[in-house]
C-alpha cells in the first residue's frame, strides 16, 4: 500500500458526477488532503482493497453499487474506517434514505454543497478521529 505524504490525510470520493468530483478535487487538495475518485461503490470497494484511507466522502446514489450498499461494506471489511464515513445525496430526502442516515450517524451533506461545506462536513468528521 502507499503512504500519503507524510501527515497527509488520504480521502476517497465515491461520486459519478464529474463536476462534484473536480470540485471535491479543487477544494480538498488546497486542503492539503490526497484524493482519489470511484465512479461507484463497486470501483470504491476494489480501491478500498489496495489503498488505506483516512476518509469516504459517499454518494448515497451511485451506479453498479450505491453507498448504502458500500458502507455495509465498510462496516463487514474495513470496520476502522467507519468512523471516517460521510455521505453526499442530491436526491430529496425521501424516508428510506432520512432513516439510513439517521440510523448510520455519519455526517453527511446535501448537494449542491459549496466548498466552505465541503471543508465543514470534513473537518467534522475528522475532529473525532484525531489522535
Amino acid at each position: 500500500m502507499k503512504n500519503p505524504a507524510a501527515g497527509a490525510k488520504r480521502i476517497l470520493i465515491v461520486e459519478d458526477e464529474p463536476a462534484i468530483c473536480q470540485i471535491c478535487v479543487r477544494v480538498l487538495t488546497s486542503e492539503g488532503f490526497e484524493v482519489d475518485i470511484a465512479v461507484n461503490g463497486s470501483v470504491a470497494k476494489d480501491m478500498l482493497g489496495k489503498e488505506d484511507y483516512d476518509l469516504c466522502l459517499i454518494d448515497i446514489r451511485t451506479p453498479v453499487m450505491n453507498g448504502k450498499q458500500l458502507y455495509q461494506f465498510i462496516i463487514r471489511k474495513h470496520p476502522k474506517l467507519v468512523n471516517g464515513v460521510m455521505f453526499t445525496t442530491g436526491d430529496v430526502m425521501d424516508g428510506y434514505t432520512e432513516r439510513f442516515l439517521e440510523l448510520t450517524g455519519r455526517p453527511f451533506i446535501l448537494k449542491p454543497f459549496t466548498p466552505d461545506g465541503l471543508r465543514a462536513i470534513v473537518r467534522e468528521t475528522l475532529s473525532p478521529m484525531k489522535k
